[in-house]
């Protein structure tokens, strides 16, 4: 789909809970993948220990195999992250030592202001979706108050996390704009003001041309 439509990219990696039979030949794999030039990313990898389907340490492993493999072919990371906001961050302490890394995003907030903070010091990003309008929000309105406006992105996590007023229902790419209309009014920036920091922060990151 990617290397049929224009303004289409993709990321290649093995989701957390997917990462049982993570081996050199699938590290292999998405080696060739990821040179493909309309595949912009690694991701979305990281830790997932609230369904716990792959051990603790499987998942560390597979994680550090694929950011090695993104410094490698110089590609951002998206980094899923549940339950395990403490290993995360102390892997990708190590890895963007210096902010010496290809870029990477946080993807779906979820953790709190301390571990935003440290990510923003590392020359990471932020990525914000549907839970930022929720009515129980709780505090992330004000970790992307907090947060500088270069380093927020904005994502559907589509089917999941519809925004409000569409919560529980199927999501899509078009309701982003409900999403980036929060942000804006939480930066306090008008909404054509935070959409160009919101596109020019994607397009950075993950260095996409326009093709």
């Amino acid at each position: 789909m990617a290397e049929e439509t224009p303004n289409f990219y993709a990321a290649v990696g093995f989701h957390p809970n997917d990462t049982a039979n993570f081996d050199s030949s699938a590290l292999a794999q998405l080696r060739e993948l990821a040179a493909h030039p309309k595949v912009v990313a690694i991701g979305e990898i990281g830790l997932d220990y609230y369904w716990d389907k792959v051990p603790h340490p499987v998942q560390r492993r597979a994680f550090e195999q694929h950011l090695a493999l993104a410094k490698e072919v110089n590609k951002p990371v998206i980094i899923h992250q549940r339950e395990s906001a403490a290993d995360t961050m102390a892997i990708l302490r190590q890895w963007g030592a210096g902010q010496n890394h290809p870029g990477l995003t946080l993807h779906s907030f979820s953790g709190d202001l301390t571990m935003a903070q440290e990510a923003i010091e590392l020359g990471f990003y932020i990525g914000i979706s549907g839970p930022v309008t929720f009515k129980n929000a709780r505090n992330l309105p004000g970790i992307v108050a907090a947060m500088p406006q270069e380093r927020l992105l904005v994502e559907t996590d589509a089917p999941f996390l519809s925004p409000h007023p569409f919560r529980g229902k199927r999501n899509e790419p078009a309701r982003v704009k409900l999403i980036a209309e929060r942000i804006a009014d939480l930066q306090k920036r008008p909404f054509a003001e935070m959409c160009r920091y919101l596109t020019d922060n994607t397009i950075s990151l993950f260095n996409i041309t326009g093709e």
